[in-house]
């Protein structure tokens, strides 16, 4: 039988296990936005339908992308990751995809203010991970960050009169 190894990285297990508890938020939230960003990209109808089937595809494309990283990051901080439905709406913020299809600028809403929470989230983890002077998480904290506040400020623009 394998024993654990003890995880030395200067970051004490008080610090991981708090971060990788952050971390594991805004990895729910990322899925959650992926499945409904994905679901609007199936069911969008209307004018701006091939406009915003591929603006969809791309959004969620990048979060699809976005998933792995954050789950590694609470890997290597020696913590499991979440990876169910049911973990994952206790985790997060953000609500599930509505079950009848919104009309397309309705979507387009839903998804700026999903992107504005999870920057929100991402932004809530800097306290902790600047006191355990963790690079890395705040690196990745940041790429996220900018993601999702430029992909919210370009929703927003598409409800503007």
């Amino acid at each position: 039988m394998a024993s654990k190894m003890n995880i030395n990285i200067g970051i004490n297990e008080k610090d991981r296990a708090k971060i990788a508890e952050g971390l594991s938020k805004l990895l729910a939230d990322t899925f959650t936005l992926y499945i409904t960003t994905h679901n609007f990209h199936w069911n969008v109808t209307g004018p701006m339908f091939n406009t915003l089937h591929t603006m969809f595809m791309e959004q969620y494309t990048e979060l699809w992308n976005a998933v792995d990283p954050i789950a590694e990051r609470i890997r290597s901080l020696g913590h499991p990751a979440p990876g169910s439905y049911s973990q994952f709406a206790k985790l997060g913020s953000l609500p599930d995809a509505p079950i009848a299809p919104p009309k397309a600028m309705e979507m387009v809403a839903i998804l700026g203010q999903g992107h504005e929470a999870v920057a929100r989230t991402a932004r809530g983890l800097y306290d902790v991970v600047g006191q355990a002077h963790d690079e890395p998480t705040a690196d990745l904290l940041t790429q996220r960050i900018a993601v999702h506040e430029q992909a919210a400020w370009m929703l927003r623009s598409m409800l503007e009169e």
